[in-house]
């Protein structure tokens, strides 16, 4: 794939809670990639890296103790300085459309899906008329998979992968040029698994996006084979640190992916060696001086008491052999 210009640019996103009595907790370090037009990036990594606080950071959805730094570029607009009337009426469902991790707490326990679609609609496409908005919202509906005799249930109604797939249907209305989908997946079976994602891609692969652009997709997933099956490239986050960034083909391919963190992860799935990484991973509040996953890793050395920086796409002293072509080669 010819990468395009960038529809997302974020560099040097750090975020840190403030805790009771003055305690830092260090969820996001330093997170630098963009995300291009027509691209699918999966960012991946256990539970508690820090992807979900990076997405957050993203849309102004983090709590008060939070302070973040850096920059994350949407064409001329910062998202991390931008203000909360900023990110509400012109970023979330315009500019990036959001598929939440917990869906149940982004829709109204009041009212029933077919009212938070057609009510999504009318804010974001203009659309007007009873006939109308209910054509469109079950429209939004189908793409995601949501079934029509569910469109008139309330949210504590529905099983958890439904509630998702409402998610799903609610943030694709806008068609952003940024959809930010964190775990889209949650709840449900493999085929819904594939509908889910493929319709994602399909939002990606649309020819135009706001403004002519084109449209860009940010996916944070536990879900390998969901990355595998629609992302162009991959970023490797542990410990709130991203430790490899590489082309989807290099990461489930070969040579494979360099960081001993990112084979792990792969060596972890039952179709590979099904065999975890050892340990477990470290709290972010007590992050060790130098590279975080040696305490794990058969590969660490002395050298590892150093945190290592990002080196030709991987934050690794002992990476496995280069699979890039050399800097300026178009091999």
């Amino acid at each position: 794939m010819t990468r395009r210009s960038p529809v997302l640019s974020v560099r040097g996103l750090s975020v840190r809670f403030l805790m009771p009595g003055g305690r830092r907790v260090a969820a996001v370090t330093d997170a630098r990639f963009e995300v291009a037009a027509g691209e699918c990036l999966a960012l991946i990594g256990e539970s508690g890296c820090g992807k979900s606080v990076l997405a957050g950071a993203l849309l102004g959805l983090l709590p008060a103790n939070a302070q973040t730094a850096g920059h994350a570029h949407l064409g001329d607009l910062d998202l991390l300085t931008a203000d909360e009337r900023t990110l509400a009426r012109t970023v979330r469902g315009r500019l990036v459309g959001l598929v939440p991790q917990s869906p149940a707490a982004h829709l109204t326990p009041v009212r029933t899906v077919r009212s938070q679609l057609a009510e999504t609609v009318a804010a974001l496409t203009g659309v007007r008329g009873r006939a109308a908005l209910r054509s469109a919202g079950e429209a939004a509906a189908a793409r995601a998979a949501f079934p029509a005799d569910h469109l008139d249930r309330h949210p504590h109604q529905l099983s958890g992968g439904l509630a998702q797939r409402a998610a799903t249907a609610l943030a694709l209305v806008g068609d952003a040029p940024l959809l930010l989908a964190d775990e889209p997946t949650t709840g449900l079976d493999r085929d819904l698994v594939d509908r889910t994602v493929d319709e994602l891609r399909r939002h990606v692969d649309a020819p135009d996006g706001a403004g002519g652009a084109g449209r860009a997709l940010l996916m944070i997933t536990h879900d390998l084979a969901a990355a595998e099956r629609i992302a162009d490239r991959i970023a490797v986050m542990y410990a709130g640190r991203i430790v490899e960034l590489t082309d989807a083909s290099t990461f489930f391919g070969s040579p494979g992916p360099r960081h001993p963190y990112s084979r792990g992860l792969l060596r972890a799935l039952p179709e590979r060696d099904f065999s975890p990484i050892p340990g477990m991973p470290p709290e972010l509040g007590d992050l060790p001086e130098g590279c975080a996953f040696a305490a794990r890793c058969d590969r660490a050395t002395g050298a590892c008491a150093a945190l290592p920086q990002m080196t030709d796409r991987v934050a690794c002293h002992h990476p496995y052999p280069h699979p890039y072509p050399a800097e300026g080669s178009h091999a």
